[in-house]
């Protein structure tokens, strides 16, 4: 049996929010720029050459570039962008799968007797993407969706990599392991520890040990990546196994105050998104990261499926205070993070006569449950006629977090997802 060709595309616009402030106000143009104010949002490649980042705090971007310029998001024109970008997509193949705003994978298997090979194909999305948007778009080519991303990665900024059949391992092992999917800055500094710098390092890596130092979910994961061990295909309907969302909040001292308040925001985020999908949840987890970059999740799974905005928020800041509790040597928290999973249908309210047999007092069927049942209700009626911010929690309305307006959230929670 033959190889698979590489025909998997992963097409990436380049710093998409900054490049899109850039484009509609030329002056911008090749200038260090950072989206936000308290938070940086999204950095230019201008900036990023400073070492700006986004989910960093404005005053440490200031220190880094002293000429960084701040500037407001426009949230339309990113979706309207971005919803262009896969329009011209689905020009050359039906089967794409979009993982963000401003990313996608194709199998253009099928397209190359009317389009020519896959590197024709993507220098003619390039090509097209440019002329039509004004926006760059890199893309990588490759045998694998991993292999794409990687490739997509390495292009960058406005480049094309094709990876043929047969030349992966040349191409992966000499690359720095932070480019596989899933190996964040704690768990790149584990592999730094242990002398594992690059892909091909971790390929080499014994899965025992692997298992030993990330855990066995991780550490197979990993390696099969480093392996180019990847049989997923592209996945044109994708259904949510969780729904979640997250705040950078700078640096702030552990308070109950903070979290309420983010909690409250988060959870009304998820809540909505959920209610509107007729979805509930019975697992909560949470992600806590401290100033040091260190992260802790705390979960819980209910017997009663759960979509209510209170719930989410008592539930969300009592598995915050336990992980913050279990690390009294942390005084300083930097993102805090909500996700519902094991989704279910909502189902219809059926009210429980209060026997007090049952101390869960998170069913919706409970005199508790009901009432904030009816208070979501409320509001989401309120804000489908007059607007999202037409009404809402006051701790979440007079909330002080760093600013991140909501339309931006509204576009990164799409990335909430595990590729």
């Amino acid at each position: 049996m033959s190889a698979p060709a590489a025909t998997i595309l992963h097409a990436d616009l380049d710093a998409f929010y900054a490049s899109v402030e850039q484009l509609l106000d030329p002056g911008l143009r090749g200038r260090p720029i950072a989206v936000g104010g308290g938070v940086v949002l999204a950095a230019s490649y201008e900036a990023k050459a400073f070492g700006v980042s986004g989910g960093m705090s404005g005053r440490r971007a200031r220190e880094l570039c002293p000429h960084l310029q701040f500037v407001g998001g426009h949230f339309d024109e990113y979706q309207r962008l971005g919803d262009q970008v896969i329009e011209v997509l689905y020009d050359f193949t039906p089967l794409v799968e979009r993982i963000s705003i401003d990313e996608a994978f194709l199998d253009v298997t099928g397209s190359v007797h009317l389009f020519g090979p896959p590197r024709v194909i993507a220098t003619t999305i390039r090509a097209r993407v440019l002329a039509e948007t004004g926006l760059a778009i890199s893309v990588g080519v490759a045998t694998t969706k991993h292999l794409a991303k990687v490739a997509s990665q390495v292009a960058k900024p406005d480049g094309l990599v094709v990876v043929e059949a047969g030349t992966e391992t040349e191409f992966l092992d000499p690359l720095p392991v932070g480019l596989v999917w899933g190996v964040g800055p704690v768990t790149q500094a584990r592999l730094a520890g242990q002398g594992i710098h690059t892909i091909g390092a971790l390929a080499a890596t014994s899965p025992q040990s692997l298992r030993h130092l990330l855990g066995h979910a991780i550490g197979d994961k990993l390696g099969s990546l480093a392996l180019n061990a990847d049989v997923r295909r592209i996945e044109t309907h994708r259904r949510a196994r969780s729904v979640g969302a997250q705040s950078a909040i700078g640096r702030r001292t552990v308070d109950d105050a903070v979290l309420t308040a983010t909690f409250g925001h988060l959870a009304d985020r998820v809540a909505t998104r959920l209610r509107a999908k007729e979805r509930a949840g019975h697992s909560i987890t949470v992600r806590v990261r401290f100033a040091d970059m260190k992260s802790v999740t705390r979960s819980t799974t209910l017997r009663s499926a759960v979509a209510s905005t209170r719930t989410l928020t008592d539930i969300g800041v009592g598995l915050a205070q336990c992980a913050c509790a279990d690390h009294p040597e942390q005084h300083e928290i930097s993102l805090l993070a909500i996700s519902v999973s094991h989704l279910v249908p909502e189902c219809p309210l059926q009210l429980e006569l209060p026997l007090g047999l049952d101390p869960d007092e998170h069913r919706v069927g409970t005199e508790r449950g009901d009432a904030r049942r009816e208070l979501d209700r409320a509001v989401d009626a309120a804000r489908a006629r007059f607007g999202s911010d037409a009404v809402g929690y006051a701790p979440v309305l007079l909330r002080q977090n760093g600013g991140v307006p909501d339309a931006f959230r509204e576009l990164a929670e799409a990335k909430d997802r595990e590729f």
